[in-house]
């Protein structure tokens, strides 16, 4: 018998699934597949991560309602040209679903894929799922993203239709008769099995977030001492476990301020999709061989929370604890790091990839360039931003920072590890130094 595989990865729902309403549409059994890939997994610093035992519950949850359905749903801990090379021996694969997915790794494991299922006879199929708008649909005249997220976002919102908002009939299409059993199917595999713990971490219901959040949110993103200050949904857009659509249809109907952080996320992924060097690499080639300082000993106390800046502190011991950080924390570590430390934008970048359960390659880089001033949109890099200002402008109460230091106001807080003013004047020699090193 052939059967169709539909591939989840970043995609962990039923509903409003483009790929998975494409591949229950084309007339053969549809199984349901995901790969635990190593590729990934094997580099994780820790074998108890929050973020696995998360995926691991989305998937006993998918492999539930697919039992239910009647259906099989498959899962390996493997390498995926090795599993899918498992799966063609095995069934008569006539064509593998999936969604589109835009970091560079997963580009080029696509297409080593695509090429192994060609030489068997078997189809790939890829589908735009994430985003809105993707990789060529809206380019500038350079045939690249404009690095102006101002014409990139008026650009999208003039090519908005009401239909790419519209859901994929996903879930309605997930019934016995799309679906078949395979009582030869190996079990799933467990945490255990594939030497992880279980780490639990708070995560929001993968649902909408209320009316009146959303419709205060550009009052409340940047107050950190609120309990909702945010959606605290982009864990789920970062797995799918909540359709982008979903909170776009929402955001354009009750808060544009909300549905221009979600222009900023497609403009991201495109930025990283074009420029997949700047995973690792400044855009910016002026700025690639700037004399970073890199001292050990101060970035460890920045990942600490020992910084001696209360907004810096209380947002890195947030994320230590939780793997959360809001928006404006996130903003001022950063800025710290990299301009007040002189350390690395790709080290905070590391850190933060360990560490946020909403981790997104494209949203991380894209933000630490822009904050370091050396991505293709950035920041001035002379731009120093004041770690008490922002601390007086946006948790005057100090609710937030008494919140996780709370010792902060007592003889046990520790001094400012460096001087502000001192900080941004040499900030800003560093950096104006590397331009002229580079001919600018």
């Amino acid at each position: 018998m052939k059967i169709v595989i539909f591939w989840h990865r970043r995609d962990l729902r039923q509903h409003d699934n483009a790929g998975l309403a494409a591949a229950l549409r084309s007339g053969l059994p549809v199984v349901p597949l995901f790969i635990y890939d190593r590729e990934i997994l094997d580099l994780l610093p820790s074998r108890k991560d929050a973020r696995v035992t998360f995926i691991y519950d989305q998937v006993e949850r998918l492999g539930g309602l697919t039992a239910r359905a009647g259906g099989t749903f498959l899962a390996y801990y493997g390498r995926p040209t090795e599993v899918f090379a498992q799966l063609t021996q095995r069934y008569e694969v006539a064509a593998v679903y999936t969604n589109e997915d835009y970091e560079p790794y997963a580009a080029e494991r696509d297409a080593a894929i695509a090429e192994v299922l060609r030489g068997r006879g078997t189809e790939f199929h890829a589908f735009k799922d994430q985003v809105i708008f993707a990789k060529d649909e809206l380019l500038g005249k350079s045939g690249k993203p404009s690095k102006v997220f101002g014409a990139y976002s008026k650009a999208w919102l003039n090519a908005l239709r009401d239909e790419q908002l519209e859901p994929h009939p996903s879930r309605e299409l997930v019934r016995a008769e799309n679906l078949t059993p395979l009582p030869d199917a190996p079990a799933r595999p467990t945490l255990a099995e594939m030497g992880f713990e279980r780490c639990e971490q708070f995560v929001p219901a993968a649902e909408l977030p209320t009316a009146t959040l959303v419709e205060n949110y550009h009052n409340t993103r940047d107050q950190p001492g609120l309990v909702n200050s945010s959606t605290r949904r982009s864990v789920h857009l970062r797995f799918g476990t909540l359709s982008v659509r979903e909170l776009m249809r929402q955001a354009r109907e009750l808060n544009p301020k909300l549905l221009g952080e979600l222009i900023w996320r497609d403009y991201f992924m495109m930025l990283l999709w074009h420029f997949p060097f700047t995973a690792s690499e400044s855009y910016d080639p002026r700025l690639r061989q700037v004399p970073y300082r890199n001292n050990e000993d101060e970035f460890q106390a920045w990942c600490e929370g020992r910084t001696g800046y209360p907004l810096v502190d209380a947002g890195m011991r947030e994320l230590n604890q939780t793997g959360y950080m809001p928006n404006r924390a996130r903003i001022a570590a950063a800025g710290f790091l990299v301009k007040h430390l002189l350390i690395d934008w790709r080290w905070g970048d590391r850190y933060f990839a360990d560490k946020l359960l909403d981790y997104d390659m494209a949203n991380n880089v894209g933000n630490w360039q822009w904050m370091a001033g050396t991505g293709a949109v950035a920041a001035p890099w002379f731009r120093v931003y004041s770690p008490q200002n922002q601390l007086e402008a946006y948790d005057p109460q100090l609710v937030y920072v008494k919140k996780w230091v709370p010792e902060f106001g007592t003889t046990r807080y520790v001094k400012p590890m460096v001087d502000h003013k001192f900080a941004r004047q040499r900030a800003i020699d560093t950096f104006r130094a590397a331009y002229r090193a580079a001919g600018e």
